[in-house]
């Protein structure tokens, strides 16, 4: 058992950086536009990204692509 979570958390922490850094230029790129129109929609689920989906033709261009590349 402790053999197998130390395999989970090993290969965690080799993926973490690149989900880390993913994830922080897409917050950067959708930040200003998050905090315009979509402030009070919880993190999680994909609610972020569906809520900036429906206000897509007034995003800026970085986060507009941020959002497509979501499939929205």
């Amino acid at each position: 058992m402790f053999r197998v979570l130390g395999i989970v958390a090993v290969s965690s922490m080799l993926l973490s950086p690149a989900a880390y850094a993913q994830t922080a230029d897409e917050r950067a790129a959708c930040q200003d536009d998050f905090k315009k129109f979509c402030p009070n929609v919880m993190p999680g689920g994909g609610r972020i990204i569906a809520c900036l989906a429906q206000h897509k033709e007034k995003l800026s261009p970085a986060c507009m692509k941020v959002v497509e590349s979501h499939g929205q």
